[in-house]
């Protein structure tokens, strides 16, 4: 009686491949921070590999990043916020009516805290209603999120410039100041905002049932629903949390410029959904990760100051971003395609070694799923 070989283990594959495989937006993203630092460092190398600098991009970075991070979660649930500009600049605007009507500067301590804490909930319920008549519309109306977040985006937009006549409120109190332009051991408070929200989003996202069901909705909305999931609800709470991220980005931007205004940050929202997709976040909803849009932001901030320190036009640095997200989703497309040609060789190979009873060598290929 014939006896079977003993089974090999396959070999191990270097680490390097298998991060790849496992992670082949980060790696990418990875590879060409690295060449962008390289190419900015080789020409302005004194300026560009300074402390300052890298100073300089830790305060400019937060407030795109926080809008992304707002702009991510329902772009995974298959959706858009299309309005999260005008969302963070109106919340800024209640908040500073209230800080400049109620802070003096001959008022107490106790009266400049009470102060800031109404206007910061005042901002937060003026986001959360915003968010939740939004993500009611979408989820129960079944009206499309373009069309729901546009209008939002336009009717938001006409009352903060009517409340206003397009002006400017400024002045406000050391302790708003400092969450846009202080440091604390060295990092900008705006920085340590940024990334506290990054790790919630990134821990909501990956192991919550909320981002589970947002996952699920993104990849199959109606499958998700005859699996039980309240997939109404879970809109409704997605178009929230995007709403508060915009609330948190309010706060840093009207910090930073001590002033808020319904024009601010305009140029952003369009920036936020090339960082996101250019960060691996799948447009039609289901796949991406918050490391993913990190990365893809310290790219686009690194690019942006490097053609700046350059000399070069902010206008030429848009038409960079644009093309580093087409090459970007060009390099993802190939490798997508070669590697299902390898694996549909390599299963066709398998099959034709299995009908002559040889087992294959196992080759690490693998189908992403």
């Amino acid at each position: 009686m014939p006896t079977e070989a003993a089974a090999t283990p396959p070999p191990a594959r270097p680490a390097v491949i298998a991060l790849c495989e496992r992670d082949p937006t980060v790696v990418m993203l990875a590879g060409l921070i690295c060449v962008a630092i390289l190419f900015f460092g080789s020409f302005a190398p004194a300026r560009f590999l300074s402390a300052e600098t890298l100073r300089s991009m830790a305060f400019q970075m937060p407030e795109l990043g926080i809008l992304a991070l707002a702009m991510m979660i329902p772009l995974m649930s298959g959706g858009l916020n299309l309005a999260i500009i005008a969302t963070a600049n109106l919340s800024a605007l209640v908040m500073a009516a209230i800080l400049t009507r109620l802070i003096a500067p001959g008022t107490s301590p106790v009266a400049d805290g009470s102060a800031v804490a109404l206007a910061l909930a005042a901002g937060f319920t003026t986001a959360f209603v915003i968010g939740f008549i939004t993500g009611a519309i979408v989820a129960f109306l079944r009206v499309h999120p373009i069309l729901v977040t546009l209008g939002t985006m336009t009717a938001v937009k006409g009352l903060a410039v009517y409340a206003t006549n397009g002006g400017v409120i400024g002045g406000f109190p050391s302790v708003i100041l400092f969450l846009g332009n202080g440091s604390m051991l060295g990092i900008p408070a705006s920085m340590i905002l940024f990334l506290l929200c990054t790790i919630l989003v990134g821990v909501m996202m990956n192991h919550t049932p909320f981002g589970v069901s947002v996952r699920m909705i993104g990849s199959n909305e109606k499958a998700t629903r005859y699996s039980g999931v309240p997939t109404g609800w879970i809109l409704v709470w997605v178009y929230v949390v995007s709403s508060l991220l915009c609330w948190v980005a309010a706060v840093v931007m009207m910090a930073r410029f001590n002033s808020a205004r319904a024009g601010y940050a305009e140029s952003y929202l369009l920036i936020t959904i090339l960082a996101a997709v250019l960060g691996g976040i799948d447009p039609n909803g289901g796949f991406g990760k918050v490391l993913g849009l990190t990365l893809s932001l310290v790219l686009l901030q690194i690019i942006s100051t490097g053609f700046n320190l350059l000399g070069f036009s902010p206008h030429l640095t848009e038409a960079i971003w644009g093309a580093t997200m087409i090459l970007a989703i060009a390099i993802g497309v190939i490798r997508e395609q070669l590697t299902s040609r390898l694996w549909f060789r390599r299963t066709r190979d398998s099959e034709s070694a299995r009908s002559v009873g040889v087992v294959p060598e196992e080759t690490g290929i693998r189908e992403r799923i």
